[in-house]
């Protein structure tokens, strides 16, 4: 039964505290991208590794900075969507939030399709069967609760960053090393090995891709106004620190060519730095890839109900479910998409293409910083205009250099 209030179609429940939200933001910013980026970071950028994930968090922190001062005055659901609209009008705010909307869904089926993979190596049943068992159980999961789907996903967290951290504690010893060390930190002068950071610094920030979903839960989240922006800036502060320190060890790593040509570079550095079996690290990343399927859909279905209440999308979406007070037709939507997508279309290239997406929708919000700055004449808004600005060509810049390039080309 869906309940009806005037004017709107309900509220979501608020019971998310700062701690749950940072699981929630680690869970989806350090995912399964990390467990096989790394080995490709380290074949651009090469000793000075460390520095194209430096790079990548300073970029991904200048958009973060945006939305911290964009979150304290529109602190709702559907966030980009909601920002672009105040800034810059309806026709930028519908790409800005459907152009969310197809990340999520477009980057959950091709990680379905990739833990099904898996997983038939292990039980032999039919491709889809398992697509369709992932998506609806995880489906479930978002429609019973945010809390409940916070709860899964954090002990997934758990899981992800204690491997991370089990790996960084085998690779303590190299940093005994600290000539190497510093080395890793000091930038080689010369065209190429500059042009190899930027590169490795492109690619990684697309590790970090996820941080500004942790916007789309202001409505269920107490105190948005203080609580999102602090949640936003430690998931970049643990993200970064995790990151740094694994491209060190990876750079100080004795076997460095087993680790860059390995489909599974994360397992085989910790072969490296422990002499043990990568199995277990093989493992948690699958299992990493479950995490990062749910919180694909929780993100997408509040996009939807933002925009259902912004007028940016049909009003039937905005409709929560009386009992459990989540947006259960934008889920059911977002997880119906997921099963289209996954079987009717090669997802593998529009995974790559969301990459872009995703820049432009970074754009958009800082130029919506900058456009209501400008209006507002004073207050947070009017301080950050100018960062705004800066921001949207930091991020066009990118998506060019990323074009330019090809560098997503040969995946």
């Amino acid at each position: 039964m869906l309940k009806e209030k005037r004017g709107t179609a309900g509220h979501l429940k608020r019971t998310l505290t700062l701690p749950w939200l940072v699981f929630y933001g680690v869970g989806v910013t350090i995912g399964a991208g990390i467990f096989a980026l790394i080995g490709e970071v380290l074949a651009l950028a090469g000793d000075q590794a460390p520095l194209s994930f430096l790079l990548a968090g300073t970029i991904a922190g200048i958009t973060g900075i945006s939305y911290a001062v964009l979150i304290q005055k529109f602190p709702k659901a559907g966030g980009e969507a909601v920002f672009v609209n105040r800034g810059l009008g309806r026709v930028f705010a519908r790409l800005t939030g459907y152009g969310v909307v197809a990340t999520g869904i477009i980057s959950s089926g091709v990680i379905a399709l990739a833990f099904a993979g898996y997983i038939q190596e292990l039980v032999p049943l039919p491709q889809p069967l398992l697509v369709i068992a992932v998506i609806a159980v995880l489906s479930a999961i978002a429609w019973y609760g945010v809390r409940e789907s916070i709860y899964f996903a954090a002990a997934i967290t758990v899981l992800e960053l204690g491997t991370l951290l089990v790996v960084i504690f085998y690779g303590l010893p190299l940093f005994g090393d600290l000539g190497a060390v510093a080395g890793s930190f000091t930038p080689t002068l010369g065209v190429v090995p500059l042009a190899g950071i930027a590169s490795g610094g492109v690619l990684a920030f697309f590790a970090f891709i996820g941080f500004e979903d942790i916007e789309n839960m202001c409505e269920e989240t107490l105190r948005p106004e203080w609580t999102v922006p602090r949640a936003i800036f430690l998931t970049l502060g643990i993200t970064v620190f995790v990151y740094v320190l694994l491209a060190v060890i990876a750079s100080l790593a004795e076997d460095r060519q087993a680790i860059v040509s390995s489909t599974a570079p994360l397992a085989r550095l910790y072969e490296s730095v422990s002499g043990l079996s990568g199995k277990p690290v093989a493992a948690a990343a699958t299992i990493a890839m479950i995490n990062g399927i749910l919180v694909q859909i929780v993100m997408a279905s509040r996009v939807l109900y933002g925009m259902a209440n912004e007028g940016l999308a049909p009003m039937w979406l905005a409709k929560v479910d009386s009992r459990r007070q989540t947006p259960v037709r934008a889920t059911l939507i977002v997880a119906a998409a997921i099963l289209m997508l996954t079987f009717l279309f090669p997802l593998v290239r529009l995974a790559e293409a969301t990459s872009l997406v995703t820049l432009g929708v970074f754009a958009l919000v800082n130029l919506a910083l900058f456009r209501l700055g400008g209006l507002a004449k004073t207050g947070s808004l009017h301080r950050y205009r100018w960062w705004g600005l800066a921001g949207a060509c930091l991020c066009l810049a990118i998506a060019f250099f990323q074009i330019g390039t090809g560098l997503f080309g040969g995946h």
